[in-house]
Order: C-alpha cells, then sequence, then structure tokens
C-alpha cells in the first residue's frame, strides 16, 4: 500500500464516517436522540475511529518501513561485496603474480609468503561474505572479525567498543567495518606488531569516534605502494562517513589511526 493512499484513506475515512453519522443524526435521529447524547456519541465513535485507523495505519507503515530497512541492508551487503570480489581478485591476482615469479626464480621462502598472502585475502573474504548486517550488533559482529584476526595474525587485541544500537545505517556499518578491516590489515601485513588495540565510542547526538593502534615498527615501515593504496581506501571511506582521517606515530612506537565525525550519516 503506498503513502498516496494513506494520504487519501485520512482525509476520506474520518470525513464520510463522522459527517455521514452527523447528516443520519440531523435528519432522521433528532426527535428520538438529543443534542447532548448526539454530541457524546460523536465524541466517542471520533475516538474510537481514531484509535483503530490510527492503529492500522502506524502498524502498516512500520512494517513497510521494516521492508525498507531490510532492502537498504541488503543492498549495501550486495555493494560491499562486490567491492569485496574487486578488492579480491586484484589481491590474489598480484599474489599469484609474484608467487610465478618467485617460483620461476627458485625463492621459496618468498614464495611461501605469497601463498600465505593468498591464504589470507581468502579468509578475510570468507568472513567478509558470512557477516551480515542483519546476523547480530555491529558490535558483536565486530568482536567475532577481531577474534578471528588475532587467531589468524597471532597479534593480541584489545577491543572497547561502545556503540549504541542502530547508531549507524546498514550502509554506514559496511564502510566503518571495511576501514577497520584495512587498518587491522595493514597491522597484519606491515606493522610487526604483537599488540592491537581499537575503540569506537559512539556519541550524542551523531558523533563517534574510532582509535585503532598499534605497538609495531610505525608508517615509516610501510611502502610507498602500501601507504598510497591503503591510505586512499580509508580516506575514501571516512570522506562517506564525513569523519577526519589521521595517522601519526605513538610516543612508544607505532602507529595510531583515528577517525572522528561530528556530523553523522554520508556525505551529500
Amino acid at each position: 500500500m503506498s503513502y498516496r493512499i494513506f494520504y487519501w484513506l485520512t482525509v476520506l475515512i474520518p470525513t464520510i464516517i463522522i459527517g455521514g453519522f452527523e447528516f443520519v443524526r440531523h435528519d432522521f435521529l433528532l426527535p428520538y436522540m438529543s443534542m447532548e447524547t448526539g454530541n457524546v456519541y460523536i465524541t466517542l465513535l471520533t475516538l474510537l475511529l481514531s484509535f483503530l485507523f490510527a492503529t492500522w495505519m502506524f502498524r502498516t507503515i512500520e512494517r513497510m518501513n521494516a521492508k525498507i530497512v531490510e532492502e537498504q541492508a541488503r543492498r549495501a551487503v550486495y555493494e560491499e561485496r562486490e567491492r569485496l570480489a574487486r578488492e579480491l581478485h586484484d589481491g590474489i591476482a598480484q599474489s599469484l603474480f609474484f608467487l610465478n615469479v618467485k617460483l620461476k626464480q627458485g625463492q621459496l621462502d618468498d614464495a611461501r609468503v605469497a601463498v600465505s598472502a593468498i591464504d589470507n585475502h581468502v579468509r578475510q573474504a570468507i568472513f567478509n561474505l558470512r557477516s551480515l548486517p542483519e546476523e547480530g550488533s555491529l558490535e558483536q559482529r565486530l568482536e567475532k572479525w577481531l577474534t578471528q584476526w588475532s587467531a589468524l595474525s597471532g597479534v593480541d587485541v584489545t577491543p572497547q567498543l561502545q556503540i549504541k544500537e542502530n547508531f549507524y545505517t546498514p550502509a554506514e556499518e559496511v564502510q566503518l567495518f571495511g576501514i577497520i578491516q584495512e587498518a587491522f590489515a595493514n597491522i597484519r601485513k606491515h606493522a610487526q606488531a604483537k599488540h592491537a588495540w581499537i575503540q569506537l565510542t559512539t556519541n550524542e547526538p551523531r558523533g563517534w569516534t574510532l582509535a585503532i593502534e598499534d605497538d609495531g615498527i610505525g608508517m615509516s615501515g610501510l611502502s610507498e605502494a602500501s601507504k598510497r593504496y591503503g591510505l586512499s581506501m580509508m580516506k575514501d571511506r571516512a570522506r562517506q562517513l564525513q569523519a577526519s582521517l589521521d595517522i601519526c606515530a605513538r610516543s612508544s612506537g607505532g602507529t595510531i589511526i583515528t577517525l572522528t565525525s561530528h556530523a553523522g550519516g554520508f556525505a551529500k
């Protein structure tokens, strides 16, 4: 049922029923019903009609909105899967090319690194494909992913997640999850870290802060290609979230990545 139909039902139903009752009362029931009694009846009729119609209409609108939210969540997931497929294709293709070169050169240690990179790409892709927004809250899915990432990478992770329920839209969750995955992928590949920290805090009314730290070798240990690719991806996602991105060195060694948003929502 469209909103246009709701509009006309809201206009016509009270008019027809209440106006019809008044017409019958004045033309046919006036000898049998006093004005005071008629006023009481019309008040009760209006109350009953308003209650029944509003209950039915809002329940219908809630069902329609639930379907819209579900479709938005699925669309966001499909878009993320399409992006993941492109990144997975590019990453595996590069790793396979590197593997082929190293095997021809007889450099087995480098070839093992390439095989490990392909394995990690595939494992992360499988997790992303299995993790849908409707499967638990963002906090639950992040904790699950961080546990798996820590087991796979051997790097301890300390999460501090304070996320209000339904704070992010499904599309925002996809972008935020992508930033976190890219940051932790860089930690695993380049940082040589033993410990990582993540803190995600939501504030009123739509502000939030994300901080990711590691105790690795810092930004100086990243290649220029890794900097350009990884940072470009995170900057693009941060722009979509209307968030500022800041990357700096930790005083005790390692890197801090901070995203801050005071507006919330996607950039228009």
